[in-house]
């Protein structure tokens, strides 16, 4: 269990430094992404807290890297950056996921933040601050609907990524909804310029 944690979800988790684990959350409120650490190989773990970095509510995606650092990829938007709220991420095609309920004093779900620009972060200090990012693509990330057949759609969202070998980081996201898009690039492209 992770204690205080409703509203965070869909976890990366990673090593950190002296044994213990990182774990970066998607935030259901579209504020920031969320950051906890457990010191006994996951058996417990801190209270998520906010990170500087925006979230969306979409997935992000955090890797330990061969030099230590943490990379993460994450759309740099939250609700400050929206224009119009959906009521869900289904609810122009009747999916299961239940609208959030209008006023009702507590936090709520936001759903239609830009999912854009995709954004590539480095940590030296396990996550606490990132000072490197790099815009990986940019545009408007437009996500007030789920029409991807006409080209209504067009988020960068839901990034994997590994290292390879030779200190390559392999990055696959999708593009619009219509396709995935695979780049490459290393850690010395991402800390060279400020997103």
């Amino acid at each position: 269990m992770v204690p205080d944690s409703t509203g965070t979800c869909h976890t990366s988790i990673v090593p950190g430094q002296n044994g213990t684990l990182l774990s970066f959350f998607r935030s259901r409120w579209a504020d920031h992404v969320y950051r906890s650490v457990s010191h006994d190989q996951g058996h417990s773990w801190s209270p998520p807290q906010q990170t500087v970095l925006p979230n969306k509510n979409s997935s992000v995606m955090a890797l330990t890297l061969t030099s230590s650092a943490i990379v993460l990829c994450y759309n740099k938007s939250s609700a400050l950056d929206a224009t119009a709220r959906r009521a869900s991420l289904y609810d122009d095609i009747g999916g299961e996921e239940e609208a959030a309920p209008a006023h009702s004093g507590q936090r709520e779900a936001f759903w239609g933040a830009p999912r854009a620009p995709l954004t590539l972060a480095v940590s030296d200090d396990g996550g606490i601050t990132w000072p490197h990012r790099r815009n990986l693509e940019v545009g408007d990330g437009f996500c007030m609907t789920n029409n991807s057949k006409d080209r209504l759609n067009r988020e960068f969202s839901y990034p994997p990524l590994c290292q390879s070998a030779d200190g390559t980081l392999h990055i696959a996201y999708t593009y619009w909804r219509q396709a995935i898009k695979y780049v490459r690039v290393n850690e010395a492209w991402i800390r060279n310029s400020q997103a």
